[in-house]
């Protein structure tokens, strides 16, 4: 805020209609932000509830192979739903700057994202490779867990269908730690780039009712890393697939 003093002449009321006009902004912002994670807490509930009675459900042994299949799918279903929950409560909380900071190795989070989609990457034939040095921040560790994971995860499904790969490394230059998630898969256009931050917009080649995600992955990474201080940037790899690479200062 400007909050000029002085006498109430042109730019004393210029600046004090700036200053309304700031504070209208925050209030809407702050006002958004508090809508989206109330929303997200709210939703939580009945689908806690509906995946326990579906689990409920699937464990009757006397249940038929209709009903047992009909669960499974409605299970799915509901598991998606929590995802996008999630996802909208963790990118309403990363749109905030981190007030509360302390040292977290890039590594070791790339790391758990890694084991954590290994399984994923072994059913799809994708090998996940990468050299991760250390390299420590100031930060949040499970969003910027939630980062690596979510970068790992794309890059395992948008594959290639045989001999893909996956390549994660961490590194450290001169005032930031950076994060790069390299992968091979379908040609990129590059006018398609700064598409694929936006929420819910995946390529136009994946279908709505796609499993590889809600389209708030890459939101959330570039939320996240805002919220940090850093910047999140992609780039078409001419073979195909993406290189992307995320920088935080240190």
């Amino acid at each position: 805020r400007i909050e000029l003093e002085g006498p109430d002449d042109e730019l004393k009321e210029l600046s004090d209609t700036f200053d309304e006009m700031l504070d209208r902004l925050d209030r809407a912002f702050t006002a958004q932000q508090r809508f989206v994670a109330n929303a997200s807490h709210e939703l939580r509930t009945p689908l806690a509830i509906n995946r326990t009675l579906l689990e409920v459900q699937l464990a009757d042994p006397d249940a038929s192979p209709e009903l047992h299949q009909l669960g499974k799918t409605l299970l799915a279903t509901n598991e998606r739903s929590e995802q996008l929950v999630e996802g909208l409560l963790l990118l309403a909380r990363s749109e905030n700057e981190i007030v509360d900071r302390k040292p977290v190795d890039l590594s070791e989070v790339a790391n758990q994202a890694v084991e954590q989609t290994r399984g994923e990457a072994q059913t799809k034939g994708v090998e996940l490779r990468g050299v991760r040095q250390p390299a420590y921040v100031q930060g949040n560790g499970v969003l910027l867990e939630r980062v690596a994971l979510n970068l790992v995860q794309n890059a395992v499904r948008y594959n290639l269908r045989e001999s893909g790969w996956v390549s994660v490394s961490t590194y450290a230059q001169p005032g930031q730690a950076v994060l790069t998630v390299e992968n091979t898969g379908p040609a990129v256009p590059a006018y398609e780039i700064d598409n694929l931050f936006e929420p819910f917009r995946r390529l136009r080649s994946d279908r709505t009712g796609s499993d590889k995600g809600v389209g708030l992955g890459l939101s959330i990474v570039r939320s996240v890393a805002r919220a940090h201080g850093g910047t999140v940037t992609a780039e078409p790899r001419e073979e195909g697939g993406l290189l992307m690479r995320v920088s935080l200062p240190v």
